[in-house]
């Protein structure tokens, strides 16, 4: 070998060396998404973004917990990177108004929309239960403790007077849905994408009935407190045996991130979700995905954007 070919060499693969130092070090950048209960639709989205991000060299690791509240939390000290919310809890938690909670969390920022999340409330069908304030002495699954499921059916119970009159089971969708089977429960409350896969269980081996929460929910003036809840029909036959429409309330599911996470970053994540093959994939992972669109990217969001959120959608003509 010609002696002045080695320095040639040698910086060829000093080059290669640092490039793959840098993709190394990149990828070896750990971003911990918390999603949420198992069973829960906030896991799926976690998961599906973990994977696309992976293919993409990106190391996002999705991690569960008990919902929206607490990820709201987990996102605004950093233990979280990015995370699932409701809009209204993270409403509430950047103003104080999270139900005894009433510190501000300004560290969480809104990425995108994600789907329309309705208050299922399911109880079997043999039983003389029509109405939510029926349920006053009986036994109740509330969704996990911490989680957004049960700070909505606190909410809502509470301005129907019987939160304090009902037995709180604080389970997540799976141990509820059990619970449910062995007779160990009378309800069980659902905050989630629809269809769910706890209530799509329980109605494969128990005969159940939706309760339509959106006419107690309107005579009791509970939208006009909350209106970042909105109304929403799930169609009937989404859950077998529940033959007609249920008219019930929902909240948007957000994909939100702590304000320390890089613009750069976020942006590069949206653009690999919202491309047609990352839209696809989502929807492969949980049918509710199909809410997910450039156009409808920013729906439901009433706090503020991530920078690299809000670049995004400028680029896309959603945001002006």
């Amino acid at each position: 070998m010609q002696l002045n070919k080695i320095p040639i060499i040698l910086t060829c693969c000093a080059v290669v060396m640092i490039f793959m130092i840098l993709t190394v070090s990149a990828y070896a950048m750990m971003y911990r998404f918390s999603g949420g209960p198992s069973g829960g639709t906030f896991q799926y989205y976690a998961s599906a973004v973990s994977t696309l991000s992976k293919q993409n060299r990106i190391n996002v690791l999705a991690s569960s917990s008990g919902g929206s509240v607490e990820n709201i939390r987990l996102a605004n000290s950093g233990k979280a990177s990015f995370a699932v919310a409701y809009s209204g809890h993270l409403f509430q938690a950047e103003n104080g108004l999270l139900p005894k909670d009433t510190r501000t969390y300004k560290n969480v920022l809104a990425l995108c929309y994600l789907y329309g999340a309705p208050a299922q409330l399911v109880v079997r069908a043999d039983a003389e239960i029509t109405a939510t304030r029926q349920l006053a002495g009986k036994r109740v699954g509330t969704g996990n403790a911490g989680s957004g499921a049960a700070a909505n059916c606190e909410l809502f119970f509470s301005e129907l007077g019987i939160w304090d009159k009902i037995t709180r089971n604080f389970l997540g969708y799976r141990q509820a849905a059990d619970a449910f089977k062995n007779k160990q429960l009378d309800a069980f409350w659902i905050f989630s994408g629809c269809p769910n896969s706890a209530v799509i269980e329980t109605a494969l081996q128990n005969k159940i009935r939706l309760i339509s929460l959106y006419p107690e929910a309107e005579k009791t003036g509970f939208l006009q407190k909350h209106p970042y809840f909105t109304k929403v029909v799930i169609p009937a036959n989404i859950y077998k045996g529940v033959s007609s429409d249920t008219i019930t309330f929902q909240d948007a599911a957000l994909w939100v991130a702590n304000k320390k996470v890089p613009a750069d970053l976020v942006y590069r994540l949206l653009k690999i979700i919202y491309s047609q093959k990352g839209l696809e994939y989502m929807v492969s992972v949980h049918k509710s995905a199909r809410a997910m669109s450039i156009q409808d990217g920013i729906h439901g969001i009433i706090t503020p954007l991530h920078p690299g959120a809000a670049k995004f959608w400028q680029d896309n003509g959603i945001l002006k």
